[in-house]
């Protein structure tokens, strides 16, 4: 396994081939647009544009296509910037599309995506794309008729039964007999036949169950009802596994799979699971004796090489009592950063891009658009490198955040400019180098298992081994100055504020404190430590009760990422909040719920502040989820928020304003509420300030570069802007000059001058 995919990687950097544009086909008009937006903005992030022209193309649930601007290419929910598409993005047609773009490369999923359609689509346009063929497709897409195939080719499927999409109104005693007639017995596992995500997918355990789990997947796509496979729950060693092709002679190479351990109180890998970062447990290679891991490969290679599934494919099964059971074969894979394809590529070798161009380099193979040379294609590299070490992870409520974050830092340096290594900070704020196979592990608590003695190194290697420690930790120790007292102890630049800034943005209490004296105005609050509350917890909600009114926000002094932040409405829920949050942490905050429109401000400079554009942070239930701020799809942003530029503008200043107060530097993200005369208690408008962050998060689809994208900065550009800032400050030298659009709202193709 090991020389083949050695032999792969360098097929592929031994191809010589003119720039080819590449169009990323993503969002779409299936219910995994949100999935598919994220897969997009991956392979935008990691095609190697020395090599292709990269072309983001947009379509809209109703059909419409866009060549997708770059600044809205990283926004965390479509509903932030579809609005603007009329205004701001070029219209264009299928009929047109050949004129852009020589290559397609399909990252939407589902419906009118994997289903043949788009293939068909493409071929009459005479435009190759990814993977497989109109037929092949179409049939992967349809578990019913691929459940029948794989049966007949001898591949081990659940026992299922069908409901069509035209039954209705079934009743438990018909659906009881059907399922005693295929011998399946309860609990099943109902779901529709032609979605993805684990969209529709429900576990029933008793018939009343039943019966509504086959209405919900039945219409799971509200545009059109559909038929039901209702699958036998299998229990075993869970499974996906991802093929790929050789591009010199098209055979069939199956990755190491990774086995999957749902949450406890899970029944199966649903939505949040697959793409909420840290969650559910996956190893790859699997936990299981290398016969079985082999017997897996080679029933994935069967299916693939049997149903001519070109370029890649994901298949998912269950290892039960040691045979492979098979019960969905994907013709594409998500592309999200820490997806199946990238961890299992990761084990050979392959990084993020590597992969990527891999898929495209055996596409155009396959084309005849390229031919293999001998000579290496010229990397153009350097050999004064800055050595940036990432440090990611670490023993805090955020630590899986981080990890997000830190990867995407380390995907974001430009591999022209920077010698990058990943950081692995574990529990104990030991370090650990880490090598790609582990960085694109799902959570911290995989990495922590994996890291060996011989990758550790003491902080104080740090001076000899890097030029610059860039901080992606979120969170104590990374966030209150611990860190960034041992960097400036052992005199390494790094990014972000110094030990005092960070040190009070990470109190809410203090900075509201602080913020108050010098003239800001802040929410009306009181610290609670344990031993008040232990001392007289009656005495302490009712004295509470009597200085502030409900609704009241509770939340920890010293966590982010809306971490244990409760909004209560009465004094039940107040004490409630207050045990939950004092179980765990020494000290918390109760502050008044502020009225008005909640922002999020980025800032960058250092002598010299300047404000991003606003964005308005919309949430469900009064207060942003976890969930809202990472989940793909799940939150929603609207950059520029939908405020007069006048008031805009106030908002700006103050952030600039509060940004210099507490002497932050480099960038920083700051959180208000905007209250306009009629909102604000003192009958003027105003801005309250909320938190200061000093290391905001910078997720792929993180509001900060949603706002210097207003800017004309582009997410790389931003990450080596604030790795040039650390470096200014550090050296007590002039801050990089930054040329910025003067209007907000235009576009422009001005980028940064000079760095």
């Amino acid at each position: 396994m090991v020389h083949t995919s050695t032999f792969i990687f360098s097929i592929f950097h031994g191809v010589s081939v003119h720039k080819v544009r590449i169009g990323v086909l993503m969002g779409g008009r299936s219910i995994e647009r949100e999935v598919s937006f994220n897969s997009g903005r991956t392979i935008c992030d990691h095609l190697d544009t020395q090599m292709y022209d990269v072309v983001p193309i947009f379509q809209k649930s109703d059909g419409s296509l866009y060549i997708l601007p770059w600044h809205f290419l990283h926004r965390g929910k479509i509903a932030d910037f579809e609005h603007r598409l009329t205004k701001e993005a070029q219209r264009i047609v299928w009929d047109t599309l050949k004129q852009y773009i020589d290559y397609a490369y399909i990252a939407m999923h589902g419906r009118f995506a994997e289903d043949g359609i788009m293939q068909a689509t493409l071929e009459l346009l005479g435009i190759p794309y990814l993977g497989s063929s109109i037929y092949t497709s179409a049939l992967c897409m349809d578990k019913i008729k691929l459940h029948t195939l794989l049966a007949a080719e001898g591949i081990n499927i659940p026992k299922h039964i069908v409901v069509d999409s035209s039954e209705s109104n079934i009743d438990e005693a018909t659906i009881h007999k059907r399922l005693q007639t295929a011998d399946v017995q309860l609990p099943v596992v109902t779901k529709p036949h032609k979605e993805g995500s684990s969209i529709g997918i429900t576990i029933a355990r008793t018939f009343k169950q039943l019966i509504a789990a086959i209405e919900t997947a039945q219409t799971a796509h509200s545009d059109k009802k559909q038929a039901v496979l209702i699958e036998e729950q299998l229990k075993g060693m869970e499974f996906s596994c991802i093929t790929l092709r050789n591009p010199e002679d098209n055979s069939c190479i199956p990755l190491p799979p990774t086995e999957i351990v749902h949450e406890e109180g899970s029944d199966f890998f649903d939505y949040d699971q697959k793409y909420m970062p840290g969650r559910a447990l996956k190893f790859t290679p699997p936990r299981c004796s290398a016969e079985i891991q082999h017997d897996i490969q080679a029933v994935c290679k069967k299916i693939s090489e049997k149903f001519s599934i070109e370029t890649i494919s994901r298949i998912d099964g269950i290892v039960v009592d040691k045979k492979v059971y098979i019960f969905d074969v994907n013709t594409f894979s998500g592309m999200a950063p820490s997806s199946f394809v990238f961890r299992e590529a990761a084990e050979i070798g392959m990084s993020h891009t590597d992969l990527i161009n891999h898929l495209i380099t055996t596409d155009l193979y396959r084309y005849n658009l390229i031919k293999p040379t001998s000579k290496s294609m010229n990397k153009n590299k350097k050999t004064d490198k800055i050595r940036v070490g990432v440090l990611l992870g670490g023993p805090s409520h955020e630590r899986e955040i981080s990890l997000e974050s830190g990867r995407n830092v380390v995907y974001k340096l430009s591999p022209h400019a920077y010698q990058t290594t990943p950081i692995f900070v574990d529990p104990r704020n030991q370090l650990f180098c880490i090598d790609q196979a582990q960085l694109v592990r799902n959570s911290t608590q995989e990495i922590a298992a994996t890291v060996q003695k011989e990758q550790q190194i003491q902080w104080h290697d740090l001076k000899q081994k890097f030029d610059f420690i860039f901080i992606g930790l979120h969170g104590a120790p990374g966030e209150n100055g611990c860190v960034q007292g041992m960097l400036e102890m052992l005199d390494i630049p790094y990014n972000g504020s110094s030990v005092f800034a960070s040190a009070l943005a990470m109190d809410k209490h203090q900075t509201a404190s602080f913020l108050k004296t010098h003239g800001f105005d802040v929410p009306n609050h009181q610290k609670i430590n344990v031993a008040q509350w232990q001392k007289n917890k009656n005495k302490v909600a009712n004295t509470l009760c009597k200085k502030m009114k409900f609704p009241l926000i509770v939340k920890p002094v010293d966590d982010g990422c809306s971490v244990m932040v409760q909004k209560v409405d009465n004094t039940q829920q107040l004490m409630n909040a207050i045990e939950t949050i004092i179980s765990d942490k020494k000290e918390l905050l109760v502050e008044e719920f502020v009225g008005g429109m909640e922002l999020t401000v980025g800032v960058i400079g250092n002598q010299k502040p300047f404000a991003l554009i606003p964005s308005q942070a919309i949430a469900a239930d009064g207060i942003l989820s976890i969930e809202e701020k990472f989940l793909p799809g799940a939150g929603e942003n609207q950059t520029p928020a939908p405020l007069p530029e006048q008031t805009l503008n106030l908002v700006r200043r103050t952030m600039e304003q509060v940004y210099t107060a507490v002497g932050c530097k480099g960038y920083a993200r700051i959180d208000c509420f905007y209250q306009a005369a009629q909102q604000s208690p003192t009958g003027k408008e105003r801005v309250v300030v909320l938190e200061i962050n000093s290391l905001p998060g910078l997720t792929p689809a993180t509001c900060i570069f949603h706002q210097a994208a207003e800017l004309g900065i582009k997410p790389m550009e931003f990450v080596d802007l604030i790795v040039q800032y650390g470096m200014a400050e550090h050296a007590n030298k002039p801050e990089p000059k930054v040329r910025l659009l003067k209007n907000a709202h235009m576009r422009s193709c001005e980028k940064i001058s000079e760095l």
